[in-house]
């Protein structure tokens, strides 16, 4: 072994022991398309034996990998076909119930793809599972749903956004006594992506194999940690920092995905190379911001700053992994970033400036705790701000918001672990009942027409 090998094995286990490196998920997406059957009962026995006899393993080989390479793999997790697929002959609910009990068994952190793809319309099965949502995630505590209302092609399903928008309302009401942690586990998407492992908007897309391992890094704090030691140098050299560390951590995702997909016998399918943070000290993507040279996330300054450190980290993880995919970039949920949290809770970071990040950041508004009154149809137009910026710009856009029954401005919601905490954030109240009345569909941009 020579000094190289020794210095990048030593540097590693540094960034694992003191900066926060992890692999957060190693999730197996699995195709119910073949567990179809002519009645719900017969459907939901299909789907249990699938899942469990695809993922039986799954966490063992995942503990296995992390013991041996002293890895840390926070979350071991299943996506499977969108559900709406398998729903139109029966009630939904048990198929949430049948993914719920397969998670259990399999010992799965969480399972997703309680799911719906309406951008352009509804069939009877996606109806039938948007409207069972409430209920499915009351009655859940694995099953993570999603729904993409919109696409650059497509357009903006406004139909789908309006009753989003009550669906989400149902959905906190319907998980009040849990902190409405439902709608934690309920995400709306414009132009969703199929090999997404994170939670809580992965679903394993038609266009994916039977069986495949798709995992995501984590590494906040790695990064925080190069500009530090680097100190004042110029944003181009920030940018080189990032690009170089965002490699390192991306090699470590590729070992673990290519050694999962081995040891299970299944196809590798992507590094989701995305900046995945947590409530923990010195894990966190707002810090890396301040650590550029922000006084604090959310000041000017804050969009220009994110979209460097998204663009630097594609480009340097891209080259650690033959197959990257998934959202891939810089996420700012703010319940889960201690940065964020922090900066929401002073009145630095409000909603309006969170949306103009979303422009350029990985994903979009996340784990956002809003008023409890809050109308649907606010709720329904942030997610149609939001469907707007991703279809005009063809990228992946979402909305996972947490209307906070009982709470107003300044108040708490904390659900613990991985979901952290946050205050409730103000939300402008003139109402735009009208315009989401108005139903239809925004068409696609004409950026659309790409052939």
């Amino acid at each position: 072994m020579n000094k190289r090998d020794i210095h990048d094995i030593l540097e590693t286990i540094s960034m694992i022991q003191k900066e926060n490196l992890d692999i957060r998920t190693v999730t197996m997406g699995i195709s119910l398309t073949d567990c179809i059957r002519s009645d719900m009962d017969a459907t939901c026995a299909a789907v249990y034996d699938k899942i469990t006899t695809s993922a039986k393993r799954l966490v063992e080989v995942a503990e296995e990998i992390s013991k041996e390479y002293g890895v840390p793999i926070i979350n071991k997790r299943i996506s499977v076909t969108p559900i709406s697929m398998l729903a139109a002959n029966g009630d939904p609910v048990k198929l949430a119930l049948t993914l719920e009990k397969a998670g259990k068994s399999t010992g799965v952190n969480f399972i997703g793809g309680y799911s719906a793809l309406v951008h352009k319309g509804f069939c009877k099965g996606d109806l039938a599972l948007i409207n069972s949502i409430p209920e499915a995630l009351a009655s859940t505590t694995l099953v993570c749903s999603s729904v993409n209302v919109a696409t650059t092609r497509a357009g903006i399903n406004m139909d789908a956004v309006a009753l989003m928008g009550k669906i989400i309302k149902q959905t906190a009401e319907a998980t009040k006594d849990q902190d409405c942690f439902g709608c934690a586990k309920l995400v709306v998407f414009a132009n969703a992506v199929e090999d997404n492992p994170f939670m809580a908007g992965a679903f394993h897309g038609v266009g994916e194999p039977d069986c495949v391992i798709n995992v995501g890094v984590s590494g906040p704090g790695v990064v925080q940690a190069a500009l530090k030691k680097a100190g004042d140098c110029d944003l181009t050299e920030v940018a080189e920092i990032v690009k170089k560390t965002a490699f390192k951590i991306t090699r470590v995702g590729q070992l673990v995905a290519t050694e999962a997909a081995r040891r299970l016998g299944v196809p590798f399918g992507i590094v989701d190379l995305s900046l995945a943070p947590t409530p923990a000290i010195g894990d966190s993507v707002a810090h890396i911001l301040e650590e550029m040279g922000l006084e604090r996330c959310g000041g000017c300054g804050t969009t220009a700053a994110l979209a460097l450190l998204n663009d630097a980290v594609k480009k340097g993880g891209i080259m650690a992994s033959s197959h990257v995919g998934g959202l891939s970039g810089a996420f700012i949920p703010v319940s889960e970033d201690a940065g964020m949290i922090d900066a929401a809770r002073c009145g630095a970071l409000k909603l309006e400036k969170l949306e103009a990040m979303t422009a350029v950041c990985s994903v979009g508004l996340d784990m956002i705790v809003i008023p409890g009154d809050t109308p649907a149809e606010v709720i329904s137009a942030l997610i149609a701000d939001e469907a707007a910026i991703g279809v005009i710009n063809s990228k992946t856009t979402a909305v996972r918001v947490i209307p906070a029954i009982g709470k107003q401005v300044g108040d708490e919601l904390a659900f613990g672990g991985l979901w952290g905490s946050g205050p409730v954030m103000e939300i402008s109240r003139y109402s735009p009942a009208r315009f989401i009345g108005r139903g239809g569909r925004i068409p696609a941009p004409i950026q659309s027409l790409k052939n």
